[in-house]
């Protein structure tokens, strides 16, 4: 199987003077393409920590990422900004919509900031409004659409550009539970349809058990890892289980 993403001896420390916090403790990880991986685990386990700096957003005190074998760590900041547009896209809990601008245009905006011709970009925004339900919305703004509707905007947006992974920080967190639903299922229809290798935290057992694997962090480590063998109720089961027996027998999901 191909490797998207890797990690090697991952490491974010916080604090000085002999007072550190590890909030990543060498994590080694593998990524596959047209995964779609799960990461969990308590408040404070390093969920977030980890994704941003996966994602670029944040840099890690030790340690080396590689993108299909090239070592990102070792890119200057414009290098590392053309490579995060082009190869990495995200979804936030909180949408990261622009108002001023229409759900068209809020797609679109990953290739316009990409120069590409006006005629694909929105033969490209055509397509994925399609995709996720939103052709008869492209004219609106942002505040005009439900929740749900602008999750959708944001993961067309993510997709617009066929980055190698898209992240996603607990997408469902301000949704309600048929908006939840919906988005879930566009995100696995990504992951299925386009291949999209999607990396989500989420600290829900019902999101996660969309996924195709999942990584339970603890303490800044990889605790524990559930991979699907059976269908989504089956695996839905297993999740909470598994997260309602912790403290116990949790070697054995390793």
């Amino acid at each position: 199987m191909e490797v998207v993403l890797e990690t090697r001896s991952l490491r974010k420390e916080y604090g000085s003077k002999g007072v550190i916090f590890s909030a990543i403790d060498g994590i080694d990880l593998k990524v596959y393409k047209g995964e779609f991986l799960g990461i969990m685990g308590p408040s404070g386990a390093g969920k977030t920590t980890l994704l941003n700096i996966l994602s670029t957003i944040d840099r890690p005190t030790s340690g080396n990422i590689y993108y299909e074998g090239k070592d990102i760590l070792n890119m200057k900041n414009r290098q590392l900004s053309i490579f995060r547009r082009k190869n990495i896209g995200f979804i936030f809990q909180d949408f990261n919509l622009l108002d001023n601008m229409s759900v068209e245009d809020n797609i679109a905006l990953p290739l316009a900031l990409s120069n590409e011709k006006v005629k694909e970009i929105k033969e490209k925004v055509e397509k994925l409004s399609v995709f996720f339900g939103l052709k008869d919305h492209l004219k609106k703004y942002p505040y005009q659409l439900s929740g749900g509707q602008k999750q959708r905007v944001a993961a067309a947006r993510a997709i617009i550009t066929s980055p190698s992974i898209v992240f996603a920080d607990e997408p469902t967190g301000a949704l309600d539970s048929k908006s939840a639903q919906e988005l879930l299922l566009c995100l696995m229809k990504m992951n299925q349809e386009f291949n999209t290798t999607i990396m989500m935290v989420t600290h829900d057992a019902f999101a996660a058990s969309y996924c195709k694997r999942i990584l339970y962090l603890k303490d800044g480590r990889i605790h524990a890892r559930l991979d699907k063998d059976s269908t989504r109720k089956e695996f839905f089961r297993r999740i909470i289980d598994f997260v309602g027996s912790m403290g116990g027998g949790v070697g054995e999901l390793l």
